[in-house]
């Protein structure tokens, strides 16, 4: 068996081949290819035998998963964090990478990452996509309430008919008029974009699999989650049998706390933020809600008065709004309300 470690960027890609052979392990074979060469890197595996393929998980594995996938005996992606003795080698190179990468292919000691399914990369990209859009959004209309301050004026309900017709009547400069206009054409493709991107998202829910529609029935029979959030959740978690417990879906999602422990001597840390910032946002936004419920606005308080932040709380809550979920997956049973 050859292993084959591949670092890879967004021009070029560097190959190095590794075999084991009477406990020892030898480089048989290096290779640098144009990322655009398809056809040059295709017939290079093709004549390669029997091999594994490892790739570091970056913003563009999938196609060359995707080249080799029938050819290649296994698949690694490599998770880029957890392999520090390439990110911090104090000699590297692209060959001393693909080396390391094809070494420690070798010995099955890569740290792997989560490679999502076909499904689950499309959903993730109507997800953030709709994320995307409502940022616009956002910034748009701050923008055109920045423009009002500026002459002194305010109108509430901007962004209605009656809100346009007002702010036409208000006496402005020939350039900021011309960037209103603007801003409002913006405003008007956002919104409809918005729109658009909305009924895709139902109807990749109306095609979901019988395992999705029973996920999304049981996150959905929570108190103030709705298809948004469901979607979020869904989306940046992937495959949610992975996680063996509800600590470890708390770590993936970035709201784990660290800790310090030396001598005796504890410190509790902020937590990670690792992972997807969105699905942290609609847990934060999902746990805010939720506090119209007596039960979580107990929990809140308790959380308040032990920590003696509402920010802290809030997050505390949300880590515990999403292992709520996870356990309902898992069980596959709706949400009870409280007696």
């Amino acid at each position: 068996m050859k292993y084959v470690g591949a670092d890879l960027h967004k021009k070029s890609i560097s190959l190095c081949v590794v075999v084991t052979a009477s406990g020892k392990r030898q480089v048989v074979a290096r290779a640098r290819f144009e990322c655009r060469d398809i056809a040059g890197l295709r017939r290079w595996f093709e004549e390669l035998g029997p091999f594994q393929l490892a790739v570091e998980a970056t913003a563009a594995y999938e196609w060359l998963f995707l080249l080799v996938e029938d050819l290649a005996d296994r698949l690694v992606l490599s998770h880029p964090k957890k392999l520090r003795v390439i990110a911090e080698s104090t000699r590297k190179t692209d060959k001393i990478d693909a080396e390391v990468l094809a070494t420690f292919l070798a010995l099955d000691m890569l740290p792997q990452a989560y490679r999502p399914s076909p499904r689950v990369r499309q959903h993730r990209v109507l997800v953030r996509h709709r994320r995307w859009i409502i940022a616009r959004i956002t910034a748009t209309k701050s923008k055109l309430r920045h423009k009002l301050a500026i002459y002194n004026q305010e109108i509430a309900d901007l962004f209605t008919r009656a809100g346009r017709e007002e702010l036409a009547k208000i006496a402005m400069a020939e350039a900021d008029r011309f960037e209103v206009r603007h801003l409002l054409q913006q405003l008007d493709l956002w919104q409809l974009q918005l729109k658009e991107v909305d009924h895709e998202l139902e109807q990749f829910a109306d095609s979901a699999p019988q395992p999705e529609q029973e996920a999304r029935a049981v996150l959905e029979s929570i108190p103030q989650v709705g298809p948004v959030t469901c979607d979020v959740v869904l989306s940046e978690l992937g495959d949610w049998r992975r996680f063996r417990s509800a600590k470890e879906v708390a770590a993936y999602a970035g709201l784990a706390p660290g800790l310090r422990e030396s001598g005796g001597k504890r410190r509790d840390l902020h937590i990670s933020k690792e992972g997807s910032p969105l699905m942290r946002w609609a847990l934060v936004e999902t746990a805010w809600r939720l506090l119209r419920l007596p039960r979580w606005l107990t929990i809140f308080q308790r959380l308040v008065n032990s920590t003696g932040s509402r920010k802290k709380a809030i997050v505390a809550v949300a880590r515990r709004v999403l292992c709520v979920m996870f356990s309902m997956l898992r069980c596959g049973k709706a949400y009870r309300m409280a007696a």
